[in-house]
């Protein structure tokens, strides 16, 4: 069962190059702030519209989920902000703890969780810049559609936007009407 939800006017690209130089100034302010990793939250969310019902109750989701992983680690957060932008919701941590056993954790959370695929959890270290999966021996993700590396048919525009949005949709449905 799909809900209709109401949809905020798109944004264009100007706006999210500019939420994204934005996001970077505040990582980086941050590593220079604290001198400690930082965890960089965003949604994959395809098309024009970044901001809507769907998204943000994804995101509350997503801000649980993390919260939850940094406190049963016992891991010290420094600093946390939530952004609720019209390019859509971020959110940044600073916690007192090694970059690529936080990577770690982030990846295992994106790939374990049903609305993990949705979550895009980026970990900055202060020395040595962003902690990729590749580099703790993980796969790339994948695409929502097919099983090639999600940046393969992005680029290309493998799949119709309209298929990919509906994937999103789906799986976000699934999640919040499981009950």
């Amino acid at each position: 069962m799909t809900t209709a939800t109401p949809v905020s006017p798109g944004v264009s690209l100007e706006a999210l190059l500019a939420a994204k130089e934005s996001r970077a100034a505040r990582q980086a302010d941050w590593l220079t702030h604290y001198g400690q990793p930082v965890i960089s939250l965003t949604l994959v969310t395809p098309g024009a519209v970044k901001n809507n019902l769907r998204y943000r109750n994804t995101m509350g989701v997503a801000l649980q989920m993390c919260d939850q992983m940094l406190w049963q680690n016992g891991w010290q957060v420094l600093d946390r902000q939530v952004l609720w932008l019209p390019t859509g919701p971020e959110a940044l941590w600073c916690v007192g703890h090694q970059a690529p056993e936080i990577k770690a954790h982030c990846a295992a959370l994106e790939q374990s969780h049903p609305l993990g695929r949705l979550w895009d959890l980026d970990v900055i270290c202060p020395h040595a810049g962003h902690i990729g999966r590749l580099a703790l021996g993980r796969h790339m993700r994948r695409c929502l559609i097919c099983d090639e590396p999600a940046h393969v048919c992005s680029r290309s525009r493998q799949h119709p936007l309209e298929q990919v949005i509906g994937r999103v949709e789906a799986l976000i449905d699934g999640w919040f009407i499981r009950d």
